[in-house]
């Protein structure tokens, strides 16, 4: 499913909780973990290759990452794909978060290729996951949480909210 700007700004806001920053009100750790295996299990399987997985996140947003080999992805840069703790969301990015604006400047740069995009892309959406572009996380955090306590001096963003350590 393809969302616009506007349905996943709104999803931003409505998964935005005022006290609870690690993870969203009625968290199941077990199931968003199982559901993070399956991806890890079907991006193995859709690269032909060994992925690896960061599962050790601790007082974070972010659930976990993996990783598709630089020597399993068309352009010859790794795959990165962050899950958070709220809503299923991810991000996919061309080598890491943060290197690229979005997946369209990676594409444009030569560093991702779009076949590879499209097959992360739906690997996320077949398993239930949104795909959320760095560019919409990276605008400053106008949501409910004290985050701004949590990093002072910090500029608080959409991507600390969500996809990064509390």
């Amino acid at each position: 499913m393809t969302y616009s700007d506007a349905d996943l700004n709104a999803l931003l806001h409505r998964l935005d909780d005022r006290e609870l920053v690690e993870y969203p009100p009625g968290y199941d750790h077990a199931a968003t973990r199982a559901l993070f295996e399956r991806l890890v299990a079907r991006l193995d399987a859709d690269f032909d290759t060994r992925c690896t997985a960061d599962r050790q996140v601790q007082d974070a947003s972010l659930h976990a990452r993996v990783e598709v080999p630089a020597g399993a992805a068309a352009c010859g840069e790794r795959i990165t794909v962050s899950v958070s703790n709220f809503g299923s969301m991810a991000v996919v990015a061309a080598e890491n978060p943060g290197v690229y604006s979005d997946t369209d400047e990676a594409v444009e740069a030569g560093a991702l290729d779009v076949a590879d995009l499209r097959r992360v892309e739906r690997a996320l959406t077949d398993l239930g996951y949104v795909p959320i572009p760095e560019r919409l996380l990276t605008r400053p955090y106008d949501g409910l949480s004290p985050l701004a306590t949590y990093r002072p001096g910090d500029r608080v963003d959409w991507w600390i909210r969500y996809f990064d350590y509390i």
